[in-house]
């Protein structure tokens, strides 16, 4: 994950050098050298060094100025660009964790500093330092920005935080060139397998990249049909799980009978597919058939009951079955685990219509209303057609 050099004057406003920083060197002599004079020849040094691509002097320059000098925080910068440029992952950590303290809302720190927690192992942070550099902002430097993503995803999958890693990969998808190290990437995301590509077995190697090729087409929003690949892929591999979840996805807005025979295939390789589970209980509902839906529903409850698309959907099969009271308890659940989710906010609004609720229907459909102008219910709803979970009916 190699960078182009990176100086933190590019990322802040108003920061210029080391030597621009440091105080002057005192005109008048003196019988020893004072810490700031001392520092100043060290951090001029190091700039030079590291500016003629002398390295490990740079780095052993740079290394004394911060110790002088802790403060220093373009120091600390310059020491961890300077280190992650030539792999030496795990002794840039510190350099940037310092880094961090003295400058916590440079997007580009935490991301420096979750990448090089990737490269060493540490998944749990890097995906979290990652995201917070995302989430501040990488400035203009687009390589950086389509680096993290791609590290942010594969922590992501790591950790098993499955969903996180979809829209990274969508926006690469669309932004970045289709490569076969993108492709498994999204083959794990999708197939939900919690390793890194490195770690994918010979055997399951084709599977991984076949799912991803096809998922690079949805995510991409490609003139090219991914339809045909994700079929082949249940045909190649008919007994592997989360095959016939996603092509049934895919299939759902054009053929809704095949992909409920899909889904009903997934629930045979996998019984205990939460998602299977709410999307046949989705489609269902759409046909007005409550009754097929509930066993889905409630299964999908018992299987995942921290999950408030679970409720939401059991909600839903209680209301259309005029169960309106335990339709309104689940969704009040659904509310409850996810207060950000606009679709259980209308349905909490046509419950309350229907026990005569008024003010409580009213006050649902102006949360409706709000979260549908501030927000794209980004958790379930993307460019990629609700891949790996289901939008919420």
């Amino acid at each position: 994950m190699r960078l182009c050099t990176l100086t933190l004057a590019f990322l802040l406003t108003g920061t210029g050098s080391p030597a621009a920083q440091s105080p002057a060197t005192p005109s008048k002599p003196s019988s020893a050298p004072s810490p700031a004079a001392s520092f100043d020849d060290v951090a001029r040094r190091a700039a030079e060094a590291r500016e003629a691509h002398r390295t490990q002097e740079a780095i052993s320059l740079y290394r004394r100025a911060v110790e002088v000098r802790p403060s220093w925080d373009e120091g600390w910068w310059d020491l961890g660009t300077l280190l992650y440029e030539k792999d030496r992952y795990a002794e840039a950590v510190p350099a940037f964790r310092t880094f961090m303290e003295l400058k916590p809302q440079v997007g580009a720190g935490w991301a420096l500093l979750g990448l090089c927690e990737l490269e060493t192992a540490r998944y749990e942070p890097a995906r979290d330092h990652l995201r917070r550099g995302l989430s501040l902002g990488l400035g203009t430097n687009d390589e950086l920005l389509r680096v993290a993503r791609r590290a942010f995803s594969l922590a992501a999958i790591k950790t098993g935080l499955f969903e996180l890693a979809i829209e990274p990969l969508m926006v690469l998808s669309v932004t970045a060139p289709r490569t076969p190290s993108l492709a498994d990437a999204i083959g794990l995301a999708l197939l939900r397998m919690a390793v890194l590509p490195s770690e994918v077995g010979e055997a399951r190697r084709d599977l991984v990249r076949r799912v991803g090729e096809a998922g690079f087409l949805q995510f991409a929003q490609s003139t090219e049909d991914p339809l045909p690949a994700f079929r082949a892929v249940t045909e190649a591999y008919p007994d592997e799980p989360w095959v016939h979840y996603l092509y049934a996805v895919v299939l759902r807005r054009s053929d809704g009978d095949l992909a409920l025979a899909e889904l009903r295939r997934e629930l045979t390789v996998q019984p205990d597919n939460v998602y299977a589970h709410l999307q046949i209980a989705f489609e269902l509902l759409s046909r007005a058939d409550p009754a097929g839906a509930r066993p889905h529903a409630e299964r999908a409850v018992a299987l995942a009951p921290g999950l408030f698309a679970t409720h939401h959907t059991l909600g839903r099969v209680f209301v259309e079955a005029g169960e309106v009271e335990a339709g309104l308890r689940e969704l009040e659940d659904a509310a409850r685990l996810a207060p950000e989710s606009a679709p259980t906010q209308f349905a909490l609004a046509q419950a309350y219509a229907r026990l005569g609720r008024e003010a409580d229907s009213s006050a649902a459909r102006a949360r409706f209303a709000a979260l549908q102008k501030t927000q794209q219910e980004r958790q379930w709803t993307s460019p990629g057609g609700g891949i790996t979970e289901p939008s919420l009916p």
